[in-house]
C-alpha cells in the first residue's frame, strides 16, 4: 500500500511541476488528472530508458526523468487538442 501512496504523490508532483514548465490554457486541470499526467510521464520515461538500455527491466524512471516524461505527455495533450482530436 506504501508503494502506491508513493507513487500517487510522485505522480501529483511530476504533474505540478509538468504544468509549470508547460502552461496552457488546455492543461488538464485538478488533483487527478494531474497525478494521471504525472504517472503516465513516469511509464514513458521508464519505457524509453528501458528500450534504450538506460535502465534494467526491473528498474523505474526516477523523480527528473518522470517529470520529463510528463512535460512530453503534457505537450503531446497540446498537439492532441489543438489538432481538434481531443476537447480541452
Amino acid at each position: 500500500m506504501g508503494g502506491l501512496l508513493w507513487i500517487i504523490v510522485v505522480g501529483f508532483i511530476a504533474g505540478l511541476i509538468a504544468r509549470f514548465l508547460a502552461p496552457g490554457p488546455n492543461n488538464p486541470s485538478g488533483f487527478i488528472l494531474t497525478t494521471i499526467l504525472g504517472i503516465a510521464g513516469a511509464f514513458l520515461a521508464t519505457f524509453v530508458g528501458q528500450a534504450i538500455g538506460h535502465y534494467s527491466p526491473d528498474q523505474g524512471a526516477g523523480f527528473i526523468m518522470a517529470t520529463i516524461g510528463a512535460v512530453v505527455v503534457l505537450f503531446i495533450w497540446h498537439r492532441l487538442v489543438a489538432s481538434g482530436v481531443i476537447k480541452g
